[in-house]
C-alpha cells in the first residue's frame, strides 16, 4: 500500500516530501474546519435538521477530499462553499420557494450539468461568453450578502419597518459579544494565525456562554439515522416548474465559474486542472445526494499550497481529519448563531477584493456589475441580483453600439432571466 502511494504521488519529482505534504494537510484542515459549524447552521435556515446537516457536511467533505486527493492528485480540498450555501438556503428555499428536498435535487442536476461542462468544450465556451466584470460582480455581491447575513445573525443590524434595516440595540449583550468576537477574529486573521476563523468561533461562543448563558445544548452523538433524514432524499417533483430550472441554472452558473476561477488561481500545476475540475463537478453532484449544498474548491487550500503542498496528500489528510471530527459533533450544539457572524463578515470582506477587477470607468461593463453587487443583498436573492446584471449587460452594449461584444450564449441567458421575471410576476398575480 505504501509503495502504491509513493508511486502515485512521486514526491521527489515535485520537489516535496511526506513531512511537507502532511504538515500542509493539517494546516488546511484547521484553516477550513470552521465549515463544520457554519454550514450546518446555514442549512438549518433551509429546514435541514442541525445534526443531519453536520453529518452531511462531514460526509461530503470526506468524499470530495478523497476524490480530489487520490484521483486528481491535487492539493485542493472540497468542502461546502460559503456563498453557495447561502444561495441554497436563502434564495432557492426561502426566496424561490422550493423545499429543501427539491433544492437538493437542484444541487444534483447542477452537478450533472457541471460535469457535462467539464468533459466538453461547452464549459470553456461558457467561461469565455460571460464577461469578467459580471463574474467579479457575482463574487462581490455574494460577499456583501454573506456580510449582511452575518451582521443579522449577530444582531448588529436588525429589520426596520421604516428603513428596511437599522443598527441593532447596542444595549444587548449579543451585539457587543459579536463585535468583540469580530475584532479578535480579524486580529488573528491578519496576523496569519492558523485556524484563526475556527478560533474566532470558539472565542465568541465562550463569550456568549459567559455573558448571555447557553442558547443551545450539546447534541446527542448523531448516527446513521440522522444522516438518513437527508441522504438520498432529493425530490425531483419540482422539475415541472420554471422556478426549479431557474434554481438549477443559477446554481450551475455559480459552481461552474467559482470552481473554474479558484482552481485556475490556486493550482501550482495547471496540468492537473482538467481532473481537478471534473473531481469538483462529481463532488457537487454528490453533495445533493449526501444532503447538503454544493462543495467548492476551498480558497483555504491556498494555506496548504503556501506550506509547499504539491500533491493530493493534503486533501487525503484533510479527509481523515474531517472523519475524526465526527467525535466532536456534540459540541457544535453549543455554538450560538452570533458566533459564526465574524466568520461570515471576514469571508465577505475577502470576496469584496474582486471589486478591483471591475472596470467601472467603462460604464457598459461597470453598471451591470454594479446592479449585481447591489441587488444580491438588497433583494436577499443571489439569483435575482445575477438576473438583473445579465439582462442589463446586453442592453447597455446595444445602447452604446457595442452589441457585437455580446456572445450569443449571454444573449440567450439574458432572455431566459427575463422570461423568469415575467413568469414569476404572472404566477404571483
Amino acid at each position: 500500500m505504501l509503495n502504491r502511494m509513493v508511486n502515485r504521488f512521486v514526491l521527489h519529482k515535485r520537489q516535496t516530501d511526506w513531512k511537507q505534504e502532511l504538515a500542509a494537510g493539517f494546516t488546511v484542515f484547521f484553516t477550513v474546519a470552521y465549515i463544520l459549524a457554519v454550514n450546518p447552521l446555514i442549512l438549518k435556515d433551509a429546514g435541514i435538521p442541525l445534526s443531519a446537516g453536520i453529518l452531511a457536511t462531514i460526509a461530503v467533505s470526506v468524499f470530495g477530499c478523497l476524490w480530489m486527493g487520490w484521483w486528481a492528485n491535487a492539493p485542493i480540498v472540497l468542502v461546502p462553499g460559503m456563498g453557495v450555501n447561502a444561495f441554497f438556503s436563502y434564495t432557492i428555499v426561502q426566496s424561490i420557494g422550493l423545499s429543501w428536498q427539491q433544492a437538493l435535487a437542484a444541487v444534483i442536476l447542477s452537478g450533472v450539468l457541471f460535469f457535462a461542462a467539464s468533459v466538453s468544450s461547452f464549459g470553456q465556451r461558457l467561461s469565455i461568453a460571460i464577461p469578467a466584470s459580471l463574474k467579479h460582480g457575482i463574487t462581490v455581491g455574494i460577499g456583501l450578502f454573506l456580510t449582511l447575513i452575518g451582521l443579522q445573525k449577530g444582531h448588529v443590524v436588525v429589520s426596520s419597518p421604516n428603513t428596511m434595516i437599522r443598527l441593532g440595540d447596542l444595549s444587548q449583550p449579543v451585539v457587543w459579544i459579536t463585535l468583540i468576537g469580530l475584532v479578535v477574529t480579524v486580529l488573528l486573521f491578519v496576523r496569519g494565525i492558523k485556524g484563526s476563523l475556527l478560533i474566532g468561533i470558539v472565542f465568541t461562543t465562550t463569550l456568549s456562554l459567559i455573558f448571555s448563558g447557553p442558547t443551545g445544548q450539546a447534541l446527542p452523538q448523531p448516527g446513521a439515522k440522522d444522516l438518513l433524514t437527508v441522504f438520498a432524499t432529493a425530490d425531483f417533483s419540482g422539475m415541472i416548474h420554471l422556478s426549479f430550472w431557474i434554481a438549477v441554472f443559477s446554481l450551475s452558473m455559480i459552481v461552474i465559474f467559482e470552481n473554474m476561477g479558484l482552481l485556475s488561481g490556486m493550482l501550482p500545476d495547471q496540468d492537473k486542472f482538467p481532473r481537478a475540475y471534473k473531481a469538483a463537478a462529481i463532488s457537487t453532484a454528490a453533495s445533493g445526494i449526501f444532503g447538503t449544498s454544493p462543495t467548492i474548491a476551498a480558497a483555504e487550500s491556498a494555506s496548504g499550497i503556501a506550506e509547499g503542498a504539491r500533491t493530493g496528500i493534503p486533501a487525503l489528510v484533510t479527509a481523515g481529519l474531517f472523519l475524526l471530527s465526527y467525535l466532536f459533533v456534540p459540541l457544535i450544539g453549543w455554538i450560538p448563531e452570533n458566533a459564526v457572524a465574524p466568520v461570515l463578515v471576514i469571508i465577505g470582506a475577502m470576496m469584496m477584493q474582486s471589486v478591483r477587477h471591475i472596470p467601472f470607468h467603462e460604464f457598459t461593463e461597470g453598471f451591470p456589475a454594479f446592479l449585481i453587487i447591489t441587488l444580491i443583498p438588497l433583494t436577499y436573492s443571489i439569483a435575482d441580483g445575477i438576473a438583473f446584471g445579465f439582462i442589463a449587460y446586453p442592453l447597455m452594449k446595444a445602447a452604446s453600439g457595442k452589441i457585437r461584444e455580446v456572445s450569443g450564449i449571454l444573449n440567450g441567458m439574458a432572455v431566459l432571466f427575463l422570461l423568469y421575471f415575467i413568469a414569476t410576476s404572472w404566477i404571483s398575480h
